[in-house]
């Protein structure tokens, strides 16, 4: 069981539907139909979905930034959960790869209904950077849908949990969930 005030979450692909939001400017800002969720078979889009890497970066440029139309919609059960979590343990830590935090934050505290101080977003801009977010906040669990990530952070100590998903469909020693629910019933409350 995991103790609530160590355990910190990634946001892109466990709580934010990320991909889903990117097929839906691909169609319609780019008129690209052809993508499906279950197309996204690795974490480098390039590699999976055929598609022009200028198109590709724009894309992910709009949602960084907020620059979109589509609804950005959390994974199912996700709100639910934090907010259970949020009852226990204040702040939830979040670190993602993002550059920077943008309008990722506000939309967080929109979707999950919680107070400015129930949540801390940590943007690192890389991968690698999250260790140091962790270590110095005392986390030991980490909730993250890359499985090199999942990798880097055992090899440092930490207990990932994997947060399954198409891109993460290799063979791995983790801890891994399909769901919010799945994750809820690992947490101590």
């Amino acid at each position: 069981m995991i103790d609530p005030a160590s355990v910190a979450f990634d946001i892109d692909g466990v709580l934010a539907d990320t991909m889903r939001l990117f097929i839906d400017i691909a169609r319609e800002d780019f008129h690209i139909n052809s993508i499906r969720y279950e197309d996204f078979t690795s974490y480098d889009l390039a590699d999976c979905i055929d598609m022009d890497p200028e198109v590709i970066n724009a894309i992910v440029t709009r949602i960084l930034d907020g620059n979109y139309r589509a609804p950005l919609k959390p994974i199912a059960g996700a709100s639910q959960v934090l907010k259970r979590l949020g009852r226990y343990h204040r702040p939830i830590l979040f670190v993602t790869a993002r550059p920077y935090v943008g309008p990722i934050r506000d939309w967080m505290q929109d979707v999950l209904k919680l107070g400015s101080d129930s949540i801390e977003v940590v943007a690192t801009g890389s991968f690698e950077d999250k260790a140091d977010v962790l270590l110095e906040s005392q986390v030991t669990h980490f909730v993250e849908d890359r499985l090199e990530t999942c990798f880097y952070l055992h090899d440092l100590g930490f207990s990932p949990i994997l947060f399954k998903q198409p891109w993460n469909r290799k063979r791995h020693p983790f801890v891994e969930v399909s769901t919010w629910r799945e994750l809820e019933a690992l947490i101590k409350f």
